[in-house]
């Protein structure tokens, strides 16, 4: 299996020594930075940036024919965006500060150490990964409105805000740095991760792993694998998940619960791209994406030390963060219709039909479970369900059993320190209360009193008695 090329466009070197060239290519490619385009002319480097994209260029000073100052005045004119690194063999600040005032990403002196070189590097990538993310997001759309992108087609939705996070996907999904991708339980992290991957045009396999829980030599032996005797009971090799996830996605679930030790096993890895398998003193190359995922506030964990904060910053390079259903409530005729399908092959029976009474029952119900628990709701309702028109028995059920209470309900932690009533002139009595209560009750569910009961709490003949006296 071939190795995947880091970065996706290649760094192009230009120096008119071999020698230096050489050895620029091989500093580079053993810290992973392995596309890349070697010249000795500079003469043809303008028309090899015409013909091929290039993520950065690092250019020799002192050339026959054309000079590097001329040279990097010619590719700032033309290609602004491309990061240019100016290598000379000569410490005077006047050439330094020619170079920087044409645009010069950065200037090395010879002889330059290897870790210098390589940082530089890749930090100029980085900030081209950058540009470039930036540009993607300003085109328009090249889709047709409301049509999702292949590889993310898997993922219903109708939304506006997740169609946005599809757009953001597609430009990331070819990087090679890491993906974290947050939200609440259920939301559809795996899901996205997966279109991720299908997007990128992978040669190898997604390949997910739970990281909750694991011990650190759990965590490594899953990771890195090991070799015959290793250790006690490791009587044959075994390939880590990185190895088996060349050339694809390592998928890395519940991420915020990953062990200190650990922590630190992983971030070696991304910063390194090398890990050792258990038992051999050989490295080997990392060729694989990250994306992990997690319920978690990581920002909020590394304040308060439970994350480390290096691994964070390293982890979402790239972020996604999922909405949970509440804020897509406009999807829930298309899950709903989606799960009915899904359901009815699986209980073997006629897909049922469902009232635009349902969607508004659940339009006013908070899913704490997200996706995932409407996906049980219409599998429970169409397990039970007698004829061809589904029930709303079982939903109200549901909703009542895990409606959460008020101080539990998002949105409501909001109304310790406000008062619901700032904005009237004074405050209404009990009784004028109530009855704007039961009058939002009624808007949320189009006048339908039976769910407005079920949404206030109280009984429909109660809420009728209210009614009629609240009208008086």
């Amino acid at each position: 299996m071939n190795q995947r090329l880091f970065p996706v466009n290649p760094v192009l070197i230009v120096d008119d020594e071999p020698d230096i060239l050489r050895g620029f290519d091989l500093t580079l490619r053993s810290q992973g930075i392995n596309h890349t385009l070697l010249v000795e002319k500079a003469e043809q480097v303008m028309p090899l940036l015409a013909e091929n994209s290039v993520e950065v260029i690092l250019l020799d000073l002192s050339m026959p024919k054309i000079s590097g100052e001329r040279l990097l005045e010619m590719i700032n004119q033309e290609y602004p965006q491309i990061p240019a690194i100016v290598i000379t063999g000569t410490r005077e600040v006047e050439t330094a500060v020619h170079c920087m005032k044409k645009n010069a990403f950065d200037y090395m002196v010879k002889p330059i150490d290897d870790s210098r070189l390589t940082s530089g590097v890749k930090r100029a990538i980085e900030i081209k990964r950058l540009y470039d993310e930036n540009q993607l997001l300003k085109e328009p759309s090249q889709t047709a409105p409301g049509k999702i992108p292949g590889a993310f087609s898997s993922i219903i939705t109708a939304s506006k805000k997740m169609k946005n996070l599809f757009r953001y996907a597609a430009s990331i999904a070819k990087s090679p740095l890491p993906l974290l991708i947050t939200g609440e339980t259920g939301v559809g992290k795996e899901l996205m991760a997966q279109a991720v991957h299908k997007a990128s045009a992978p040669s190898g396999r997604f390949v997910p792993v739970n990281v909750a829980g694991i011990d650190d030599a759990t965590f490594s032996d899953t990771l890195f694998g090991h070799v015959k005797g290793a250790f006690t009971g490791a009587e044959t090799l075994r390939k880590g998940l990185v190895e088996k996830a060349a050339g694809g996605t390592l998928f890395l679930d519940e991420i915020g619960d990953l062990k200190e030790d650990s922590q630190i096993k992983l971030l070696r890895l991304l910063q390194e791209h090398e890990y050792f398998t258990l038992g051999s003193d050989i490295p080997k190359i990392m060729d694989t994406r990250v994306v992990a995922a997690t319920n978690r506030n990581l920002k909020e964990a590394t304040d308060k030390g439970r994350f480390r904060k290096d691994l964070y910053y390293r982890l979402s390079t790239h972020h996604i963060d999922l909405p949970p259903l509440r804020e897509r409530l406009e999807d829930l005729p298309l899950l709903i219709h989606a799960f009915l399908g899904k359901a009815a092959g699986v209980y073997q029976r006629e897909k049922p039909e469902f009232s635009r009474e349902l969607v508004t029952l659940l339009t006013n119900y908070n899913f704490p479970g997200n996706v995932r628990e409407l996906e049980g709701m219409v599998f429970d309702a169409v397990s039970g369900c007698e004829s061809n028109r589904l029930s709303m028995t079982n939903f109200k059920r549901h909703m009542n059993s895990n409606r959460p209470g008020p101080s539990n309900q998002p949105g409501f932690s909001a109304l310790d320190d406000v008062s619901v009533f700032a904005p009237f002139p004074r405050l209404p009595t009990m009784a004028e209360a109530q009855l704007l209560l039961i009058k939002d009750a009624l808007e949320r569910t189009g006048n339908n009193k039976s769910m407005a009961a079920d949404l206030l709490g109280i009984s429909r003949q109660r809420l009728a008695r209210l009614l009629k006296a609240g009208t008086r």
